[in-house]
């Protein structure tokens, strides 16, 4: 294979991998505006192509992080696939309340491991974390899982409600306003914390 065959492969591999992300991110958006201007028939492949990029470009810095890109990823292509099939748009709305499942069950389930995820995460970057370390981490975790209990509910009662432009506003919009916020309060009181 030639360098720059090569380097183009790369390229592309390269963007995927920063394009996704953004992508999944702007999924309610992207849903919104593809069912108001485009239609199923334009919407479902642009849809799979960007899950199927998704569930191969994935990497996260734990195993257990790869394997939840890859679920959300799979999540989606089955809801599009789904929706195609019954012809019932409605079934794309689910994919937030999927992906607070996901999350609840990847946060909750590291609760009974030997190390909770906030933990595992936060010894990347500190491997000899004290002991306070690791009960604040644990309860981090614990108020992560409570946030997407809430959140996933939310979501799903707007999927229920039927309305798309509140659920677009919601998992579009609020919903990441309301995880910047959490991230945004651990943040400060973490730092208050590890004060002298």
């Amino acid at each position: 294979m030639s360098e720059t065959r090569r380097f183009s492969l790369q390229l592309v591999a390269a963007s995927a991998r920063w394009a996704m992300p953004v992508a999944i991110i702007a999924y309610p958006v992207a849903v919104w505006c593809g069912l108001k201007n485009w239609g199923m028939s334009i919407l479902a492949p642009l849809l799979i192509i960007a899950f199927i990029l998704r569930l191969l470009t994935f990497r996260g810095k734990l195993n257990q992080l790869t394997f939840f890109g890859k679920a959300m990823a799979v999540a989606g292509i089955v809801l599009v696939i789904t929706s195609v099939l019954l012809r019932e748009t409605s079934m794309l709305l689910y994919y937030p309340v999927a992906v607070n499942f996901l999350l609840l069950s990847l946060f909750f389930s590291s609760l009974f491991a030997r190390q909770s995820l906030v933990e595992r995460l936060a010894r990347l970057n500190e491997p000899d974390l004290p002991p306070e370390g690791v009960v604040y981490t644990r309860r981090v975790t614990q108020v992560w899982c409570l946030f997407f209990v809430c959140n996933g509910s939310f979501a799903l009662y707007t999927c229920l409600k039927g309305d798309v432009s509140l659920w677009a506003l919601y998992n579009g919009g609020i919903s990441y306003l309301l995880i910047g916020l959490l991230m945004g309060i651990e943040w400060i009181v973490r730092k208050r914390l590890r004060k002298p």
